[in-house]
């Protein structure tokens, strides 16, 4: 816990600044709360949340309203300048808010996405390959079958890995989404 915590600490740190600090608590119980869904997922008969898009995606949505509706509060109007980059001609200014819009509201949907599809990938591929252990343990083939036991002991801890490091990302593409509500670009 402790590691996970400096860890985190350090993160928003890095991203966020002394001002940002005040969304620690925040970033650490949502990379707890998505390495619990994830980890459990591992276990037999147990139902994972995270691999299905809706979850992610309502997650991710979730974020992405808090942070335009701290930023609002926070910058007033002057949110919006985040659609319009510094120093562009004042005639592409329709065209490029329009782009920078559509560019603001895929972060909800590469957030969740990325989470959903890591996550099925290695569900998919651990299953794959234990009804293919299974198949050749039930026809005989014993001496055969280790082989696929000893991938899919390194694939399990491929998985926990990868539980933990998507949650990481989840978490840091949150902080820096939230550097929009700490300092505009």
């Amino acid at each position: 816990m402790e590691l996970m915590h400096s860890a985190i600490r350090t993160m928003v740190r890095d991203n966020l600044g002394k001002e940002g600090a005040k969304y620690f608590p925040f970033v650490l119980c949502l990379f707890i709360f998505i390495v619990l869904l994830n980890v459990f997922g591992l276990f037999p008969y147990v139902f994972t949340p995270t691999v299905h898009i809706i979850v992610t995606f309502g997650l991710s949505l979730s974020i992405l309203i808090g942070v335009t509706i701290i930023g609002l509060f926070k910058f007033r109007a002057n949110f919006m300048s985040l659609f319009v980059p510094g120093g562009a001609p004042l005639v592409l200014a329709p065209f490029l808010v329009l782009i920078e819009t559509i560019s603001y509201l895929s972060r909800a949907i590469s957030l969740g996405v990325r989470l959903a599809a890591n996550l099925s990938a290695g569900h998919l591929l651990f299953a794959i390959l234990s009804g293919f252990t299974f198949d050749m343990l039930t026809n005989g083939l014993a001496l055969l079958s280790v082989f696929p036991m000893l991938i899919m002991i390194f694939i399990t801890l491929l998985e926990m890995a990868v539980a933990v490091i998507q949650a990481y990302v989840f978490c840091l593409l949150t902080t820096i989404y939230l550097g929009d509500t700490v300092a505009l670009h």
